[in-house]
């Protein structure tokens, strides 16, 4: 099997974040997305089982290499980083369409069965990008599997999930993309030689220069052109907000909460 898995560097949750520039600057600490390692040991128990690669893909700076090393320990083969300053600021839809630009270029070489992605990012919980890419490669999409087994001779795969209490069974053939949930397994802790073989596994950098042709819709094509004037969302302006007034402290003493809905109630007439 040949599957790719999506990792992505995210800000430690304890790290500061601010504002520069109509920038936000999101903390000194970055790591790997925890809900990524679920993707890796996903991908590499189903090569450890039926054999293939894996290969670790992610977008973002140049420091976000960090967090595809942290892959290459967990188990991935070799790794490729899209970074270019064209992409700083990109949403949903402009990362979506540059990955699977890059996963065009790289299934040129040898097609993938699959693309594993974790359930969502730690900075920003959308939990779209897995269906976003599915829709810009043509693909089926499993997204939140918390059990999944594959039939390489028939090349298919099962999955089941639980949405908003109901549970569901799907199937879906290869290639296709996949989100796991943190139920699916229990992420190895990578040992020093597991950390050290890391280092000499291959780790490829690319730009958009390099994956903007791959890209039918040409949207790759217009953030080269002009950057971060054509992505769809732009931050334009940061306005501080002080709150007015002293306010009122409520001490409970058994009674605070029917006091403080009643304050409520006496300001909205």
């Amino acid at each position: 099997m040949r599957i790719a898995v999506l990792v992505k560097q995210v800000p430690d949750t304890s790290s500061d974040r601010r504002f520069e520039d109509l920038r936000l600057v999101r903390g000194e600490d970055d790591v790997l997305n925890e809900g990524d390692e679920h993707a890796v040991e996903a991908a590499a128990d189903l090569v450890r089982t039926h054999g293939g690669e894996v290969i670790a893909v992610s977008m973002g700076p140049e420091d976000a290499s960090d967090a595809l090393i942290r892959a290459l320990a967990l188990g991935a083969d070799s790794a490729y980083l899209l970074s270019d300053p064209k992409l700083e600021g990109a949403d949903v839809t402009v990362s979506a369409r540059a990955l699977a630009a890059l996963l065009t270029v790289l299934a040129d070489e040898e097609p993938f069965d699959l693309i594993i992605a974790g359930m969502a990012a730690a900075d920003s919980m959308t939990s779209m990008l897995p269906a976003a890419l599915a829709a810009a490669l043509g693909l089926p999409l499993v997204s939140q599997a918390r059990e999944l087994t594959v039939d390489v001779e028939h090349s298919r795969l099962s999955a089941s999930r639980s949405v908003d209490g109901v549970d569901e069974s799907l199937e879906a053939p290869f290639p296709a993309v996949i989100s796991v949930s943190d139920q699916l397994n229990e992420p190895r802790f990578p040992g020093f030689k597991d950390l050290k073989a890391a280092r000499m596994k291959p780790l490829v950098r690319a730009e958009l220069d390099d994956i903007a042709e791959c890209d039918p819709s040409g949207v790759l094509s217009s953030v080269l052109a002009s950057g971060l004037d054509a992505m769809p969302l732009r931050l334009e302006s940061i306005e501080e907000h002080q709150r007015g007034g002293s306010g009122e402290v409520f001490p409970d003493t058994g009674d605070g909460g029917k006091r403080l809905a009643e304050f409520i109630e006496e300001k909205l007439k």
